[in-house]
């Protein structure tokens, strides 16, 4: 299994990549940053700093979307890195949560969703597409690779990742649910004539190390709560699409959000996040990997027979250098 570290870019910059280079020496094989540039400083600037000063971790999004930018202007982005660094980055994309919604946009169909991964990768690696009726190649590329993950929930959505992603990405650590949802993927893919196994699966989701007393739970418990509320915000956008109990989605996914009372993108990703009180502590302890690192080494075993092929770090909390060291020492 890989591990990946995911940050949100938050100046100073030369801390994110103090924090990645930290990573590469602990073994993590990517370097990951949420990509939503008004709540955050522009993250592909800082992958050119973070490859410079590292060696072998690969650096992408997690995730960016098909909106914010043009397809030719991810895809140039992606490119340039790669012919200054080495094929070194992938890219993490979705419909679009925090950076559409904060600039009071809707996220981006899945139809073009679609067209994106298409068209990013086909220009990234050098090939010719056709963009909103315009052929398009990037002359410059050269022996360029890019694998395409896509972050997913639903049903349609999981049937798109597995029919034409490099990756999946899924943000919760829930055993039930990577199941669930992996089984999805791989059966999409099947269908669309894929060898599922060419599916690469991530999981990300914070990781707080403690003690193993109460104490440090609860306090692990207060600093990853804000993941459950973000993993909200697309869990009602698919109650709001397939309505309650639906069979669609699992009500293992649905249930705990009935008294979310709404959402303020101000506070997105943040351990202080108000919006979150409603988020109880099952769902933070199944969601997220809390407790000492025999607890952590247990679940990531069981995600690994799942089928996981990469345990990605979210680090939004007060101890980020010690997960690292953590499980670099004791886990990689």
């Amino acid at each position: 299994m890989d591990f990946g570290l995911v940050l949100q870019t938050d100046p100073p910059a030369r801390l994110l990549i103090d924090r990645m280079k930290r990573a590469e020496a602990a073994g993590f094989s990517h370097g990951w940053t949420f990509d939503s540039v008004v709540l955050w400083q522009e993250p592909f600037v800082v992958y050119s700093r973070i490859l410079a000063e590292t060696e072998r971790l690969t650096v992408g999004p997690m995730v960016t979307n098909p909106s914010t930018r043009t397809f030719e202007v991810t895809a140039s982005l992606f490119a340039t890195l790669n012919d200054m660094y080495g094929n070194r980055t992938v890219c993490g994309i979705g419909r679009g949560d925090s950076a559409m919604r904060v600039a009071g946009r809707k996220p981006a169909t899945l139809a073009r969703l679609s067209q994106a991964i298409h068209a990013i990768r086909e220009l990234a690696e050098g090939r010719e597409v056709e963009i909103d009726g315009t052929a398009m190649r990037l002359p410059w590329v050269r022996n360029g690779a890019l694998p395409v993950w896509m972050g997913a929930y639903g049903p349609k959505a999981l049937e798109l990742a597995g029919a034409e992603a490099d990756g999946f990405i899924l943000q919760l650590a829930d055993p039930y649910l990577t199941e669930w949802m992996v089984k999805a993927v791989r059966a999409a893919a099947e269908r669309a004539g894929r060898d599922p196994a060419s599916v690469t699966v991530c999981v990300a989701a914070p990781a707080y190390v403690t003690d193993g007393s109460d104490r440090q739970l609860a306090h692990a418990r207060e600093q990853c709560r804000w993941f459950g509320g973000m993993v909200g915000n697309h869990v009602a956008d698919l109650v709001a699409r397939y309505g309650e109990h639906s069979g669609m989605v699992p009500d293992a996914l649905t249930d705990y959000i009935k008294a979310r009372q709404g959402y303020d993108y101000s506070h997105h990703g943040r351990a202080d996040n108000p919006d979150t009180a409603f988020v109880p502590d099952e769902i933070v302890d199944r969601f997220c990997l809390l407790g000492p690192l025999s607890a952590h080494r247990e679940r990531l075993d069981q995600l690994r027979e799942l089928g996981v092929d990469q345990f990605a770090v979210y680090a939004m909390h007060d101890a980020i250098e010690e997960v690292i060291d953590a499980y670099g020492s004791g886990i990689i």
